[in-house]
């Protein structure tokens, strides 16, 4: 009796790894976040997938054991380090899907334009980012090139919504100084970011955009 109920736990934890996908799917994690999460490295998603080839590895094991009574004891011992890697990929996959659905707090800088005649210009352009931290915020400036006494043409904090996210459309009447080629658009996330120029290789750098004026 034993036996045929170790047999019965070896088989359920044989789908290991469709119980993480489908938990995974339910809680929204879907190919795109999976992308996303791959993307950018997400460990919790490695792990877990880790953690359920492991149970199931564990589950096969035990049903490839003979039903003596030591390898009843081999059985159990196989299916108990089964069951607590399953559990450990449920617990990771939870993880994983709450860090790939909820974002990176990365800004993103879109749909830069400039509007209206030479005497009245206007500078448009969108600033967004997803998983920003409820007590962080995005700090967007525009600056003209070579730098003037003047400092910033522009400069705002963009605090996230209760769903982590900044989306913001910035619509400003551009002046830039006298002599000014250039005007450069920055979006960073202070909390998150690293030292280092735009072109920098680096997961949390800002998100940056020049503007040539003819």
């Amino acid at each position: 009796m034993l036996g045929k109920r170790l047999d019965d736990v070896a088989k359920i934890l044989a789908g290991a790894l469709v119980a993480v996908a489908g938990l995974m799917t339910t809680l929204g994690l879907n190919s795109h976040f999976v992308f996303v999460a791959l993307n950018n490295r997400s460990w919790p998603i490695y792990v877990a997938s880790l953690c359920a080839i492991v149970a199931i590895v564990c589950s096969i094991a035990a049903l490839l054991i003979r039903p003596t009574d030591r390898g009843v004891l081999w059985e159990t011992g196989v299916l108990v380090l089964g069951v607590i890697f399953y559990m450990a990929s449920l617990s990771i996959a939870v993880v994983g899907a709450a860090q790939a659905a909820g974002g990176n707090g990365r800004p993103t800088i879109t749909d830069v334009r400039l509007e209206g005649p030479r005497s009245g210009t206007r500078l448009h352009f969108a600033v967004h980012a997803d998983g920003v931290r409820k007590w962080s915020h995005i700090e967007v400036s525009v600056s003209p090139q070579p730098p003037g006494k003047s400092g910033d043409l522009y400069w705002s904090v963009l605090r996230p919504d209760d769903q982590g996210t900044v989306a913001q459309q910035i619509d400003i009447p551009l002046s830039p100084p006298a002599g000014t080629s250039v005007v450069a658009i920055s979006a960073v996330n202070p909390d998150e970011s690293e030292a280092g120029a735009c072109e920098a290789d680096t997961q949390h750098g800002p998100a940056c955009t020049e503007l040539h004026l003819g």
